[in-house]
Formats: C-alpha cells, structure tokens, sequence
C-alpha cells in the first residue's frame, strides 16, 4: 500500500482494498514463483508504513543480498510511483522509470492503483505481488534458506496464534486507524475512527507497561508493524491526520517502546523522516492543499535514552544483530544535506 495507494473512497467509512496480486513466493515455489537468491526486486517507498514493514524485515533477516531493494521518490505524479531519485529516472535493475510498467507487463490494462510494497520478477519485468500482508510473512518463513546466520524468528510458530490476534486489533485501530481518521470525510467518521485509535493505544500502553515487546520477550512481526505506525504517529498522523488527542511524545510508556525499536538495529536505520514528511503533506494535497511541510516535529530525542531493558527481553532471542546497512542504502541522518540522486540514500 502507501499513504495515497490502494484505496476506496465514497460517502461510506474510508476502507482499503485488498491486493489484487496475491502469488507468493514460496520455498516450494507452488505459486510458479520459487525462492532464488537474485532473481526478484522488493520495490518501496521509505515514506510508506506497509513498505516499511518489508525493508525492516529484509534487514533484519539478513536479505539484502538475496533481494535487492528499489527505492521509489516519495512524492508521485500521475502515474504514481517513480524512480527519480535514480540516475536518469530509471531503476538500474529493472530499467523503468515507473512501477506501473511493471504491473502493465503482468496484467495489460490493470485497472487498479499501483502500490508498494511490490516484488519484481528481475527476468520478467513482472510484477509478482504487491500483498503487503503476506510480503514480510512469506520472507520469515519461506526464505528461511536464504537468512544470514543469526537471524531472528520474526514469525515463530509457537506463538503465531497470539501474534496474529495481535496484528489484527493493530491492523484494524492503529495502522489502519489513523488513515481512516485522516480521510475521514463526515465529523462522525472521524470521531468513531479517532476514537478507536486511542482506544486501543491505551490497551497497548498497558500490555506494553508490563512487557518489553507485543508478544513473547524477542521481536515478532507484530512489533514490526506498530512500530511502522508510531515512528510516523508525530511526524504526520497527529497533524495531518488530526490524530491529535496527546502526541506519541506525550505517551511514557509508548514512547520508550518506539525509542526501543528505533534503536535496535534494523528499525530506525530504515526510517527516512524526509521521506515521510514531504509524501504526506505534499502527495495529499486533498488534505493540505497548500502542500506545505511543516519545519517540526523535534526529532532529537529518538536516540535517547527509553530505559525498556528493565522489562527483560533480548530482542534478536538467541541470534544477533544485523551487520552494517549495505552501501546505498543508508538513510541520511536528520539535520544533514541529503545526497543527490544517484547517490546513497
């Protein structure tokens, strides 16, 4: 998805579609699409939370190598996704210069919105899936080959019942939350919307006052995919979104928990906050009219202190972090000229 993507709009309650492409890529390859260390390219958008999720769970497991990662421009034209900030507008892998030309070659005609995150079939051309549910599940436990040696279990089996009732309630309030509030077209749809994001920002502060991470005492993908939400919460969602009731600063025990993660290697040397910003407020011109990007909000205080040790937990279990960002895929850090196009970023 992204923050401007897959959705439905109407006089109804805002409600996001489901991906059309749904093939897997799987260790047996039933789907016709078989795991291969080269052969696929995870398209993204740093600005995009569903994204996001995807080059967090690349990193952490140890993909980088195996799949290679196109960043998008965070602000779209017309035809949505571009490659802008490659040399000559043009993906070096792929060779085009918009991911729809992607979706084209696998469907002529598709009639659809064009959204990351999507996988590429490198030979092809093809667009493979752009079901950013099953991406990052899929790469937890059908690349499992193909992770780097100390790799956490993102998505352990034992505890897959609890993490997907957790998901869901996430899904549903939190990331789904705010953009319901924010395309929120009647005061009453904005008020129920509004009011079931707190709701349930509140019973996540209780669970998460007495435990480290959302489920078990390591990582999962469910702390993936709050993390993806809060990281974004002050940023834009309290603002331009009017999810405004207190800010994530203003949270104590959510706001140690997003430091916790941001920290941890893997989380928030993928957040881009330039990217986030300039999408939101310049791509929803139906929202900000005068596309404007606010100067705030502060950002110092993410790499401070959060003190979260104290509940225990170790997030990678009995693995390890992952190694250095691969050259080209840093993110400049906030406050410093970023690079030009074609350059790391």
């Amino acid at each position: 998805m992204s923050g401007d993507g897959n959705r439905a709009y109407g006089q109804a309650a805002f409600t996001r579609s489901r991906s059309h492409f749904a093939d897997r890529i799987t260790a047996d390859g039933r789907d016709g699409w078989p795991v291969a260390a080269g052969r696929y390219r995870l398209v993204v958008s740093r600005a995009c939370p569903w994204a996001s999720r995807a080059v967090i769970a690349r990193r952490l497991l140890g993909l980088e190598d195996a799949l290679s990662m196109a960043i998008a421009d965070p602000i779209q034209d017309d035809r949505s996704w571009r490659f802008t900030l490659d040399p000559d507008g043009r993906d070096p892998v792929l060779g085009i210069g918009f991911l729809s030309e992607a979706y084209d070659k696998r469907e002529d005609g598709y009639p659809g919105g064009v959204s990351v995150p999507a996988i590429v079939d490198v030979p092809s051309g093809k667009l493979v899936t752009n079901d950013y549910q099953r991406i990052t599940l899929d790469l937890a436990t059908e690349w499992t080959e193909l992770h780097r040696q100390g790799a956490p279990d993102l998505y352990p089996a034992a505890l897959r019942d609890e993490i997907d009732e957790v998901m869901a309630d996430v899904y549903r309030d939190v990331n789904n939350g705010v953009y319901r509030a924010g395309f929120a077209t009647t005061q009453e749809e904005y008020a129920v919307a509004c009011a079931a994001l707190f709701r349930r920002l509140e019973l996540l502060t209780e669970r998460l006052a007495r435990q480290r991470y959302l489920v078990g005492d390591t990582v999962t993908e469910a702390d993936i995919r709050l993390f993806t939400t809060l990281v974004r919460f002050d940023a834009v969602y309290h603002g331009h979104f009017k999810c405004n009731r207190w800010k994530l600063t203003e949270n104590p025990v959510l706001w140690a928990y997003a430091r916790d993660l941001y920290q941890t290697p893997g989380f928030g040397d993928t957040v881009d906050f330039d990217h986030i910003k300039r999408h939101y407020y310049q791509v929803h011109s139906g929202i900000n009219p005068t596309r404007i990007v606010p100067l705030g909000p502060d950002l110092a205080g993410w790499p401070t202190p959060h003190g979260r040790e104290r509940l225990g937990g170790r997030p990678f279990g009995d693995g390890t972090p992952p190694g250095p960002v691969p050259p080209g895929e840093e993110v400049p850090v906030p406050g410093l000229p970023r690079p030009a196009p074609g350059q790391a970023r």
